[in-house]
């Protein structure tokens, strides 16, 4: 029987250790990436059954959950993995730091795009390697890959690894299977490795494909240096639940990850972890494609909004995930100056220069909450650079 989510509930989230909701006053969160919606009923139900069985024993990945991970990504993205291609990580960001010491040594040239999720660089440093910058283009409201650049970055530096957002965070563009073929075979030209981080994959927004990276490099004979990165936390809104997956293809490559992951201890996930990943991927899809038509729906209120009050921001359009990318330079000389005006007007955004310079007087907004709670923030938005709107 198919249930009807309501994304129009607003949860409380306050004084429960939430990370995205830590204010002590009335401050509306739109900033980190984790939605305001209540998990699907399928999953709840789940992790509710484990807890009544009582027993929260030491615990593996079962053959039905390799299935079910399988016949995901097989029926939505033809991306055909055996149970030897998966791997798990405790997170995404733990196996980006993990691949310093899969493809490079210290000191060694690690090239990622700018703008970009922080921890992509912020792992780079803290793992001693050189972190070199190539700068995306933005061509008619979109970011485009600066190949060129790329390529000059990777020769100058004799970079050994390429970091990839794939769908990319934060400029919410989902490469195209003509633009990551360009950039593998480019890879594959200098033998630079690649490490597609592709947690935002499943929140495609209507209109774009997604291609995982991987499928590409087997097709092209350069599966023994690809490696992508994936959880279904971002999709299914359970990032308290820490667990994530390695795909690789090459088996030398899967035995060198996981002679590395065994140093740390650092293959396995918890009980709920494993159980939350098969009930999503088994029986998620229904809350998936409902909370999808409502952040679209949000992103729609959000520009529409903005181009009738805010008409000076720049609105770059996602192609996926609720994360949208605003150029707030019109309004702001001066990036603390930006953030601090917003957290006074009672509203937190992500602050983009911390997503390199490339996010100079940007801001991150995160609009995967319900539509009440998004309209009040976009009003403090707006009392933030003018007047109060009355009604909206």
């Amino acid at each position: 029987m198919s249930v009807l989510y309501n994304f129009d509930e607003i949860i409380d989230r306050r004084d429960t250790g939430s990370v995205k909701w830590h204010y002590f006053d009335d401050t509306i969160p739109l900033w980190v990436a984790d939605m305001d919606f209540k998990a699907a009923a399928p999953i709840l139900n789940a992790v509710e059954q484990v807890a009544q069985h009582g027993i929260l024993g030491y615990t593996k990945p079962t053959a039905t959950l390799f299935d079910a991970i399988i016949n995901w990504h097989g029926s939505r993205y033809n991306l055909q993995l055996d149970k030897e291609n998966i791997l798990f990580s405790p997170g995404v960001v733990p196996s980006l730091a993990l691949m310093m010491h899969i493809f490079t040594e210290v000191g060694d040239a690690v090239l990622v795009n700018d703008p970009i999720y922080t921890p992509f660089m912020t792992k780079v440093k803290q793992n001693n390697r050189t972190l070199v910058m190539s700068a995306l283009k933005e061509i008619d409201g979109k970011y485009q890959l600066d190949l060129d650049d790329i390529e000059a970055k990777i020769i100058e530096h004799d970079v050994k690894l390429y970091l990839l957002c794939n769908p990319h965070n934060p400029g919410g563009r989902v490469w195209t299977r003509e633009e990551l073929k360009a950039l593998l075979t480019l890879c594959k030209k200098h033998n630079v490795a690649i490490v597609s981080d592709e947690i935002h994959q499943d929140l495609t927004l209507s209109g774009y494909t997604f291609t995982p990276l991987l499928k590409l490099a087997e097709a092209e004979g350069y599966a023994h240096k690809v490696v992508s990165l994936t959880s279904m936390t971002k999709t299914f809104n359970v990032a308290g639940i820490k667990g994530s997956m390695i795909f690789a293809k090459d088996e030398a490559l899967l035995k060198k990850i996981s002679q590395q992951q065994n140093l740390n201890d650092e293959y396995e996930l918890n009980l709920f972890a494993y159980t939350v990943m098969q009930s999503a991927y088994e029986e998620g899809g229904e809350w998936l494609e409902q909370v999808l038509t409502y952040i679209e729906k949000n992103i729609e209120i959000t520009l529409d909004f903005l181009a009738g009050h805010l008409p000076d921001i720049k609105v770059m359009r996602p192609e996926a995930s609720y994360l949208i990318w605003l150029d707030c330079s019109a309004y702001a000389q001066d990036d603390q100056a930006l953030y601090d005006k917003l957290r006074e007007a009672k509203v937190e955004l992500n602050s983009g220069i911390k997503y390199g310079r490339e996010g100079h007087l940007k801001m991150r907004i995160n609009v995967a909450c319900p539509e009440a709670l998004l309209r009040e923030g976009l009003n403090r938005v707006y009392a933030a650079f003018g007047d109060v709107v009355k009604d909206s």
